[in-house]
């Protein structure tokens, strides 16, 4: 962090500059407007040579759009230290009066910093891409734009979140788009009264003839726990990561129906009285 004497060598450095700049003659102003003109010039093409080298090493847009202008503000301090040089005013006072600057800047934007590093974390690891359905800084939706602050994201009730780099990368994230296949877990309560095979026949009957479930892995049907008034069961079966919910609604559904239709009853938490006449 910038001291005291720092400081007060920047406000020197301010007063060198100033008297450096009233005191230009034309020969000076000239040399002044080759030494631009040659830093441009050089600017221009070591920023070509990068974007060349950051295509051939397949860096993302988003990084390389910020690496780029990384490197052209460091390039063009060094061309004003350059031009500062030579009017003479001295290199260690140009160091303090960029320290100082530098730290004011720091302190000015410091969220925004950090959701910078964020956003450089995430289009390096690349955790999630565009298309993908996440859930990232507690907010699902599918991933619109990743940017260097935030991310865009499209919620399943079709709002338009922005989250903060900062923020999902700090956090756990979840990708349900990683994958090509995902499993639905689905469970079933049934009476006592019905017999057990019966009951997994039934379902295993149901999500045989969807159209959107995989044959493999095979579907895991079993009974899961005997419950105070009731048998549940649990369905595991696999379908296309894009056809997931379509399977669990139209399965909870058709299972419904088909119990009905099988004379299989579906129970609910009650209590049964029963009256004892003497």
């Amino acid at each position: 962090m910038p001291t005291t004497v720092d400081t007060e060598t920047a406000q020197e450095t301010l007063n060198i500059i100033e008297k450096a700049v009233r005191g230009i003659s034309w020969q000076t102003a000239a040399v002044l407007l080759c030494l631009l003109v040659a830093s441009v010039v050089a600017i221009r093409v070591l920023v070509s040579l990068a974007d060349r080298a950051m295509i051939q090493a397949k860096l993302d847009r988003g990084v390389r759009t910020f690496l780029r202008s990384g490197l052209k503000v460091a390039l063009w301090l060094v061309a004003v230290c350059v031009l500062l040089g030579y009017l003479g005013v001295p290199m260690t006072s140009m160091v303090a009066l960029l320290s100082v600057v530098g730290l004011a800047v720091s302190l000015a934007i410091q969220g925004t910093l950090s959701n910078l590093a964020g956003g450089i974390l995430i289009l390096t690891s690349h955790p999630f891409a565009a298309g993908d359905f996440v859930e990232a800084g507690e907010i699902k939706g599918t991933v619109q734009e990743v940017g260097l602050i935030y991310t865009k994201l499209d919620t399943v009730d079709n709002r338009v979140v922005f989250v903060p780099n900062g923020e999902i990368s700090g956090k756990t994230i979840t990708n349900y788009s990683a994958n090509p296949t995902r499993r639905v877990d689905l469970s079933f309560t049934t009476s006592y009264d019905d017999p057990t095979e019966k009951v997994k026949e039934c379902i295993a009957r149901v999500i045989g003839e969807h159209p959107l479930t995989l044959p493999t892995p095979e579907a895991l049907i079993r009974v899961n726990s005997y419950q105070s008034s009731s048998v549940e069961y649990v369905a595991r079966t696999w379908c296309a990561t894009e056809d997931y919910w379509a399977v669990y609604f139209d399965l909870t559904e058709q299972v419904k129906a088909a119990f009905d239709k099988a004379g299989i009853q579906m129970t609910y938490d009650h209590l049964n009285v029963h009256v004892i006449e003497k």
